[in-house]
């Protein structure tokens, strides 16, 4: 029997392991993605007996409607599967690549930021295509039917929708199919107001009926390859004919017993890795969860971690990255020994291995998905800022990305611009395991933050146990350091920027120790969590989603 300070104690415990929403708990399948509609998709899918890949197709292209702003068919991606009968995994690759006639010497005057100029081949559509053939089990046609239904007969614009849209007015305007797709009657839509894309409709019904390649090499392709020369685009029809997406190996590292696995550069997955190395030498579990203690070392080894980014971060198939050294837990341990423990570093680190700088963009979308055999799927697709380059491409109604934006200029920059090669990309698809099988599965858009924020979700799921919706939700940091401001000067002056609901004291604590600390609103951090649990001994699968921006998350 349960004694009255039993009781009391339970309660206390019970109240600070509160959450806005459940945990979403399922034997059969879960889905997690960054827009209702898309996890209904994926789960309906799941339910007509298609594979974690089937319904990471659904969700892929769903995404591509109703977050018309963060990815679509006119962007890029990653997918992540994993098959548990034969313990088989791969990467797509779904990147495209500058197109031939995107020189340096073109840019005299900076990248573009948007418009024509600022788009590369899109490699989303075939990466999806390889996806499916890797691990679907439905009709490639059966994946569309959300999508197709949410273009032609449209969704209800969110609070979320409103807010990025609003972001990117002055790019949508120039562009008088873009505008009048995403600002209906020419003004900011109200919540609820049906956004429809016809023309979006009829490609991916064309996509349905003829494949993923008849976007590279066909009449749809011809058709596109007409519109971007109409804007006076870079992109051709042979740009378009030559892509192929590629099938990576995971790239790997351990961590207490488990073992993490990432997408592989052009992806920056590995920085996740680093980082993880660089803090598994401290007894984490014995901190005070998301405590000042505990986010001052999180901080410091991703300041470590990113160094190395800046200097190797690129295309492997055109820079070198010397991945075995960067992940070696030796060069981990000897980096981690530089951190002091009371106090911030003064200088934004150096690479122990080379030095130059780097950057990334923040409006991308994430999904995880999670079926009855244990087979998994971690996807990312961006069009890379805010509805992309704002041009869309005729009357196929596809927006399409701003990829250019990213590269450097500078001679010998591993992400320098070059025709073929493609950007160094944010966008990463982490998996964990332990004894063989899938534990986790989870990840979140917000270009630089991507990698923080998953580095920050793990420690709290793996050292201190959290269950899946409390660890989308737990309080949130983020930081911006020199080299990222250099670049990207929008992003404003180095800081540590907190979310209200860290503990009292944490802030003080930090700022102490040196850190610059912004304090934002209680759900006012970055990205947009979604992950899947899953408990290996029952098969139980728990997902949780992050209330940041329109996450949801499903399971059956």
């Amino acid at each position: 029997m349960i004694g009255r300070m039993d009781t009391e104690a339970l309660a206390a415990r019970l109240a600070a392991e509160h959450s806005y929403r459940p945990v979403i708990a399922g034997r059969r399948g879960a889905v997690a993605s960054n827009h209702p509609l898309a996890t209904q998709a994926g789960l309906l899918t799941l339910q007509r007996g298609g594979s974690a890949a089937d319904a990471a197709v659904a969700v892929a292209l769903t995404l591509g409607v109703v977050e018309p702003f963060m990815s679509g068919l006119g962007g890029d991606g990653f997918y992540h599967a994993y098959r548990r009968s034969d313990g088989a995994a791969v990467v797509v690759n779904a990147t495209g690549a500058a197109p031939a006639a995107a020189t340096p010497e073109r840019f005299a005057d900076g990248l573009p930021i948007a418009g024509p100029m600022s788009f590369t081949t899109p490699g989303l559509v075939g990466g999806l295509g390889e996806l499916h053939r890797w691990g679907g089990r439905l009709p490639w046609a059966s994946l569309f039917e959300a999508a197709i239904h949410h273009a032609r007969d449209g969704f209800g614009a969110t609070p979320a929708y409103r807010r990025f849209t609003a972001q990117a007015v002055d790019w949508l305007l120039p562009d008088r199919r873009s505008a009048a797709a995403f600002l209906p009657g020419g003004d900011l839509p109200a919540i609820g107001t049906p956004i429809r894309q016809p023309d979006l409709a009829r490609t991916l019904e064309h996509l349905a009926a003829e494949g993923a390649d008849a976007f590279y090499r066909g009449a749809l392709a011809l058709r596109l390859a007409g519109a971007f020369a109409a804007t006076g685009a870079m992109v051709t029809a042979d740009d378009l004919a030559g892509y192929r997406p590629e099938l990576q190996a995971p790239i790997e590292t351990t961590y207490r017993g488990h073992v993490v696995r990432q997408s592989p550069p052009n992806s920056v997955g590995w920085v996740l890795l680093a980082e993880l190395n660089l803090v598994e030498g401290f007894d984490l579990g014995a901190l005070e969860p998301l405590g000042a203690d505990e986010v001052h070392l999180l901080v410091e080894a991703k300041r470590l971690a990113f160094a190395d980014r800046e200097a190797f971060g690129g295309d492997s198939r055109h820079v070198e990255i010397p991945l075995e050294r960067l992940l070696d837990k030796a060069y981990a341990a000897d980096r981690a020994g530089s951190i002091d423990r009371v106090r911030a570093a003064a200088d934004a680190p150096t690479s122990g291995l080379a030095r130059v700088r780097s950057g990334g963009s923040t409006e991308t979308t994430y999904f995880c998905v999670v079926d009855a055999d244990g087979n998994a799927v971690s996807g990312i697709q961006s069009i890379n800022n805010t509805y992309g380059s704002g041009v869309t491409a005729g009357d196929t109604g596809i927006l399409l990305n701003n990829r250019i934006t990213p590269f450097h200029l500078q001679p010998g920059h591993p992400n320098r611009l070059a025709p073929g090669r493609r950007v160094r990309h944010t966008m990463n698809t982490p998996m964990v395991f332990r004894d063989g099988e899938l534990v986790c599965v989870l990840g979140t858009p917000g270009g630089d933050n991507q990698v923080q924020v998953n580095l920050q979700a793990l420690v709290v799921l793996l050292d201190h146990g959290w269950d899946p919706q409390r660890v989308a939700e737990a309080p949130r940091w983020a930081h911006t350091d020199r080299d990222q401001v250099a670049d990207y000067p929008h992003l404003g002056a180095t800081e540590l920027r907190l979310e209200s609901r860290f503990a009292p004291g944490v802030a003080a604590g930090l700022a102490q120790r040196g850190h610059p600390v912004t304090e934002i609103g209680p759900l006012e951090g970055p990205c947009s969590l979604e992950i899947i649990v899953r408990e290996p001994a029952t098969g139980m699968l728990m997902a949780g989603s992050d209330p940041r921006r329109d996450g949801w998350a499903l399971a059956w």
